[in-house]
């Protein structure tokens, strides 16, 4: 899996080393969590990357994101603009469902495999849109279907409700579709004030943090988040003992499994083996070959 960095400092470590290429990913968190800029900090790296970059806008018009970026600290984005780099869909205010079936196939037939970054600010006028959950799941799934086929595509969505709470009916059917999904939790603490917590709750394909990491929105940084011990040089003393505890046990193990095995040894790390030993895992792996 290729991986590209996503443009908000300290968050790469967290992802095996960036966000994976042509999936899409859902960022969700409730008002002044820091969706936006977290999608313009997408983009925007990619641009600095030498990629193309197309923000679909589906509630803020074009010109207050460029406000809100510019404050921010990016005043070149309109130099992206004008030479074309930066590409704007304004879609607020339109019928979504129409905008969606209609008018984002005939965008994606002219930009396919562009590899260009794309960001969706936000998907939850489209859960708004339509009350049947069925077609929400048709709506959500072909969009996010056909915007891959251009490139990498980061979406946001409002959390309402309880902080944290991630059951509600606006959230599920995004989660389920999304390749990642990266929860912004901001919210008062009665003692230490604002608190910003960052989690990854899902990243297919890839070994990510399980922990959660205090973020900050700074102007001109944008999102920078605390990776903490992500950046720990990750140790394979584990998977080095398994190793050495398959070899001991060759005989006992079909050589083509054998081979296989010490082949996926090669790609995992001391983080895998948290919930069994090597030994229990040895013993498991005999006990699923012998007769």
């Amino acid at each position: 899996m290729n991986k590209i960095k996503s443009g908000i400092f300290g968050l790469n470590p967290l992802l095996d080393g960036g966000i994976n290429e042509n999936s899409a990913t859902v960022v969700i968190g409730c008002s002044g969590a820091g969706k936006t800029t977290f999608a313009t900090q997408f983009i925007r790296r990619g641009l600095e990357s030498g990629q193309e970059g197309i923000f679909v806008s589906l509630d803020e018009n074009k010109e207050q994101i460029i406000r809100e970026a510019v404050e921010m600290g990016w005043k070149s984005i309109v130099d992206y603009i004008e030479d074309e780099h930066l590409v704007f869909i304004d879609a607020s205010g339109l019928e979504f469902s129409t905008f969606i079936k209609k008018e984002l196939p005939s965008f994606v037939a002219d930009w396919k495999g562009a590899n260009a970054r794309i960001s969706i600010d936000p998907l939850t006028p489209v859960m708004w849109a339509v009350t049947d959950r069925y077609e929400q799941r048709e709506l959500i799934g072909f969009m996010l279907k056909e915007t891959r086929k251009v490139g990498t595509v980061l979406a946001t969505l409002e959390e309402h409700g309880t902080a944290g709470d991630l059951s509600g009916t606006e959230t599920v059917i995004p989660m389920y579709l999304a390749d990642s999904v990266i929860h912004l939790k901001s919210y008062l603490d009665s003692e230490s004030g604002l608190q910003r917590k960052l989690k990854i709750v899902k990243c297919r394909n890839s070994r990510h943090s399980k922990m959660e990491h205090k973020y900050s929105i700074m102007k001109g940084l944008g999102l920078v988040v605390n990776p903490g011990g992500a950046r720990t040089p990750p140790s394979r003393d584990v998977p080095t003992q398994v190793r050495k505890m398959l070899e001991e046990n060759k005989g006992r193990i079909p050589s083509s499994v054998h081979q296989r095995l010490l082949e996926v040894l090669e790609e995992l790390r001391d983080e895998d083996f948290m919930e069994m030993s090597p030994e229990d895992i040895i013993e498991e792996i005999i006990t699923e070959y012998e007769d």
